[in-house]
């Protein structure tokens, strides 16, 4: 029963991470908090576990997910070289930081965290981008993109929320933009895992199944179903238009910035 719910979680956050290029981590965090929290485990870690675990599973989806978008062109590798060692840098010192808030915490800052980028994404969902705007230099690129692997990491997403706005702001269109963000949720995901092991194996808490605050169980059953439904998620995006993606996206963030809210208060 345990492995189909993880599989379930699997299709469901692969298919967000080919739409949205938010590497599923917004749909996979508040679903594992629930699965863990019924489980058992222990209320201090977790969050850490959901967020430790959902970066690990992110992997997987964004290799998916970005394939997908490759086929159609939609990549832009020379951002994603630029932003790639800050992601992975910021990412890292991310999960160090999350390591150190308690669980409470953390839920109060994602959950207001999702809840301004909604609003963001969402008043500017019909304002056509300026493609007359350029990117920074590189070194200023790498520069975000420390921030964008920090609050990431401590975020559990794959970077979609940040890294969607930044390019849209620079003149890089919703489709291109979501196909960048894909390809930027590796390094973030594969940093942050790591941390959140080390990290986790640090403070030495006994969970089961887990190295550090990665559930391996959950890892797998989630990483099978979202490299297959990953896929199916970036081939509707490229039929929507960019305004309706950033009212499914900010209505999404929403949803979890409330849920989020809700339980670190009641934390």
């Amino acid at each position: 029963m345990e492995l189909i719910i993880y599989l379930a979680i699997g299709a469901i956050a692969g298919f967000a991470a080919g739409l949205f290029g938010v590497g599923g981590g917004l749909i996979i965090v508040p679903i594992l908090f629930i699965v863990f929290t019924h489980m058992g485990y222990d209320p201090n870690v977790i969050m850490h576990m959901a967020l430790g675990t959902s970066l690990a599973t992110i992997i997987v989806t964004s290799i998916s997910s970005v394939m997908a978008h490759h086929k159609r062109g939609a990549v832009l590798w020379q951002v994603f070289k630029n932003l790639a060692p800050g992601l992975m840098i910021g990412s890292f010192l991310g999960a160090g930081i999350a390591g150190l808030m308690s669980g409470g915490n953390l839920q109060l800052v994602i959950g207001a965290f999702a809840i301004w980028v909604a609003y963001r994404m969402f008043r500017s969902a019909n304002v056509v981008v300026d493609e007359s705007k350029h990117l920074p230099s590189a070194v200023m690129q790498g520069v975000a993109g420390t921030g964008i692997g920090v609050a990431s990491a401590i975020f559990g997403i794959g970077g979609g929320s940040l890294t969607v706005p930044y390019l849209n702001k620079n003149g890089v269109i919703m489709q291109k933009a979501v196909a960048t963000s894909a390809a930027c949720g590796l390094p973030i995901a594969v940093a942050g895992a790591i941390g959140f092991m080390f990290f986790g194996t640090k403070a030495q808490h006994q969970i089961e199944n887990a190295v550090g605050y990665v559930h391996i169980y959950a890892f797998i059953g989630i990483s099978v179903m979202s490299f297959i439904t990953a896929k199916l998620g970036a081939k509707v995006a490229h039929l929507l238009s960019p305004a309706m993606l950033k009212k499914c996206f900010a209505a999404l963030l929403t949803c979890v910035g409330i849920y989020f809210i809700y339980q670190g208060i009641h934390f």
